[in-house]
């Protein structure tokens, strides 16, 4: 089955991306809940259209994105954790905890598009993160949690 996506939808495809998924999967779920529609010949024309007219925007979009990213990348993060013997620290970082720092830094982050190598961090030191700020924008962060005094 051919769908468009009217939505982002994590590990299948961006907003206004043609995809093709199993007929369960678009009947039961990507159309009722308003994440995709059928492409039919003259939804595929609708949407031709209005990529053609997106690219300039998208150009301009990209451009701020690669801006952001620039900015972000020069910063460096340093994130403190109550931690216990060792290095081990008293709960988790997350990408909550990033977002909350970038903000402090003056990078407003929304924390969905964050994700945490491994998901969580629970010991000291320095770790990694992705940023998406566009598909096409994606940046590696490296940040470093250190012992709260």
């Amino acid at each position: 089955m051919e769908l468009i996506l009217k939505k982002d939808v994590e590990n299948l495809g961006f907003k206004d991306d043609l995809v093709k998924v199993k007929n369960g999967y678009g009947r039961n779920y990507l159309i009722p809940q308003g994440f995709a529609l059928l492409a039919t010949s003259s939804a595929k024309k609708v949407l031709a259209e209005t990529l053609k007219q997106r690219a300039f925007k998208e150009a301009k979009i990209v451009k701020d994105a690669t801006k952001i990213a620039e900015a972000i990348k020069a910063l460096e993060i340093k994130i403190s954790a109550k931690a216990g013997s060792g290095d081990k620290l008293f709960g988790s970082i997350n990408n909550a905890n990033i977002s909350e720092a970038l903000e402090a830094a003056g990078q407003s982050i929304d924390k969905k598009y964050i994700t945490v190598l491994g998901g969580a961090v629970k010991r000291l030191g320095k770790s990694q993160a992705t940023i998406r700020l566009h598909r096409e924008v994606i940046i590696d962060l490296d940040f470093e949690i250190i012992a709260e005094k």
